[in-house]
């Protein structure tokens, strides 16, 4: 088998095996994140929480998030991701079902800290670990392939969880419910995981022993080339000069995202109120805004991937985003299905962004250095999760709208994307050098 041959077999062996099983791990990970969404259409009525209460407890989850990101990571490093990722399913798919049964604020505080200390290096993780089995060419779609889950799971879910919010079984409401059956695929992959990953290329036996040849060699090749350039220790890298940057421009971007996306259910009903629209019907018009944003980050980690550019795809795609979600204020005035139209565009912004983004870190950093670089960047990042909700539903209370909070929202993205964009001098490096050698030149060039 020639060299073209055995890349494409192995890739496509690879992808087969590792892309489809991660997709559905990220989509329960994502849908028992962002459930709470959907559940504070009946929760917040039923247990008298306010909009400031809601936000904070949403956000919560990134503050235990936060804490435990990078030392979650650095435990994965040790024992392996393979056990690491097991352990984090099942624990939160436990701590998600508690949520079902949060009685005050408090206790709606703890559980969702908890959460997200659970949970906590799952992501990292899980892009680490795919670059130990992808060549740097392949990162922005293989990312992309997993990634697609955070919109999928927000289209499954959309329809689901209003269809959960319906029921009434056995003395508990609907958002109980939503939340237990919404966490038992977790533990129940937590536990499939432990026996079908592959930590090392070398015992994947669904791989030929050519395959692996292949594979080890041009990813070791790849490793040392990165680590001429930078070579790293796991906590040398958390300060780099890059990946600080990095850090605050995922803030700003994921202070924006988080913002809306936890408040996307609450502000579709108040638009959706003058029109009569029931809930299920509303849950069905939010998965097919996913379900477009899901396409359009398929073909940017492509487009991303095929001109081997990254951070005028992820600013592009975010300068798009703040833009279109500022309108939608405005434009909700005098047409809601326009307001709609434009809710839809800032989410493909939004989720277009993912892939291109998280395979610059990989593109200058290897091994537990890579690691520790994705772990950083998502911990200080994902404090935005935590600031962004809260802070729409401070706005929320004082105003008695959403208008000023999305307005901010929006900015707040546009700040990432100058960050981003902004992040490195231009090398003047044509792209196929760049595929060919991710890294040749000083730390001052990253992609």
């Amino acid at each position: 088998m020639d060299i073209q041959q055995l890349e494409k077999s192995t890739t496509r062996k690879v992808t087969l095996r590792l892309i489809p099983f991660l997709f559905l791990c990220f989509t329960i990970s994502i849908l028992d994140r962002v459930n709470i969404g959907f559940a504070a259409l009946r929760m917040n009525e039923d247990l008298g929480f306010s909009d400031a209460v809601y936000g904070f407890g949403a956000g919560i989850f990134f503050v235990g998030y936060f804490l435990l990101e990078v030392p979650g990571s650095a435990m994965m490093t040790k024992i392996g991701a393979r056990r690491w990722i097991s352990r984090i399913m099942i624990s939160w798919g436990l701590i998600a079902i508690i949520m079902a049964f949060v009685q005050t604020p408090v206790q709606f505080y703890i559980v969702r800290f908890l959460l997200g200390v659970a949970e906590a290096s799952f992501y990292p993780c899980m892009v680490h670990y795919l670059s130990g089995f992808y060549q740097s060419k392949h990162h922005a779609k293989a990312i992309a392939g997993f990634m697609i889950a955070i919109p999928a799971a927000n289209a499954i879910g959309s329809p689901l969880s209003t269809f959960l919010l319906q029921i009434d079984w056995l003395g508990l409401s609907g958002w109980q419910w939503l939340f237990i059956l919404e966490a038992i695929p977790a533990i129940l992959l937590g536990i499939i995981c432990y026996f079908y990953l592959t930590d090392r290329i070398e015992d994947a036996k669904w791989l030929t022993n050519e395959e692996k040849t292949w594979l080890i060699d041009v990813t070791t090749k790849e490793a040392q080339a990165k680590q001429k350039v930078k070579n790293y220790t796991f906590w040398q890298a958390i300060k780099d000069r890059d990946v600080i940057i990095l850090s605050f421009g995922y803030f700003f971007w994921m202070f924006g995202y988080y913002g809306i996306n936890m408040f996307l259910p609450t502000i579709s009903q108040g638009l959706t109120q003058t029109t009569g629209l029931s809930l299920q019907n509303m849950g069905w018009v939010l998965g097919a805004m996913y379900l477009f944003a899901m396409v359009v980050m398929f073909f940017v980690g492509r487009s991303s991937d095929k001109t081997n550019e990254r951070r005028l795809h992820v600013a592009g795609c975010l300068i798009i985003s703040a833009i279109a979600m500022i309108l939608s204020v405005f434009i909700a005035e005098y047409s809601i299905v326009g307001a709609f139209i434009l809710l839809t565009i800032s989410l493909c912004g939004a989720f277009g962004a993912y892939s291109p983004f998280w395979a610059i870190p990989p593109s200058f950093l290897t091994g537990a250095a890579a690691g520790g670089a994705i772990a950083f960047i998502n911990s200080i990042g994902n404090l935005g999760g935590f600031f962004g909700p809260y802070f729409v539903g401070f706005i929320n209370d004082l105003t008695g709208t959403h208008n000023m909070g999305m307005i901010i929202l929006g900015i707040s993205m546009i700040v990432s994307a100058v960050i981003v964009v902004t992040l490195v001098k231009q090398s003047g490096k044509n792209n196929t050098a760049e595929s060919q050698a991710p890294i040749k030149n000083t730390s001052d060039t990253l992609v």
